[in-house]
């Protein structure tokens, strides 16, 4: 992998393999509410950021019909985001409203995509054919990390 380097008014910018994402390494001072062992604990680049995995869940070509064949595999999905989840790899998910086959969505922090197949393969909706998946890398908010735990805090109930 190789990566270019620019200099620009004092500031070196590291382009690699995340197209368009620019790093940033500058001497200013460090603000006073940084936190560096919670910026590492989530693994924060300087700006607070890291990369994901996006998945996005579509309807798959074989729907299951209500029932208990359906509610079973259903449990199964939400036991393994669940597990997943408890892992620290699973970092968000949720439904979608169903437009246009769109059923939901999960971010893994994990290193790349094909781990994150690894991972979606062991959920009982995509076995199945009740959904399929597609998947992006995605650079966002190291604080993403904090969402399990801190949901942990505010739901009353489990699913």
């Amino acid at each position: 992998m190789t990566q270019r380097f620019a200099l620009a008014a004092g500031v070196a910018l590291v382009f690699g393999p995340m197209a368009g994402i620019a790093q940033t390494t500058t001497t200013e001072p460090v603000p006073p509410h940084f936190d560096a062992d919670l910026a590492k604990s989530v693994g924060a680049d300087e700006h607070g950021m890291r990369s994901y995995v996006y998945v996005l869940l579509k309807t798959g070509p074989t729907p299951k019909p209500p029932g208990k064949e359906r509610d079973q595999m259903f449990a199964g999905h939400f036991a393994n985001i669940k597990r997943l989840a408890d892992a620290g790899q699973l970092v968000l998910a949720g439904p979608f409203d169903g437009v246009d086959g769109w059923r939901g969505m999960f971010v893994f922090a994990v290193r790349d995509i094909d781990e994150a197949k690894r991972l979606v393969a062991t959920d009982p909706v995509i076995a199945s054919g009740e959904m399929v998946a597609e998947y992006h890398r995605y650079y966002a908010s190291a604080a993403l990390m904090l969402v399990v735990p801190t949901h942990e805090k505010v739901a009353r109930k489990p699913f």
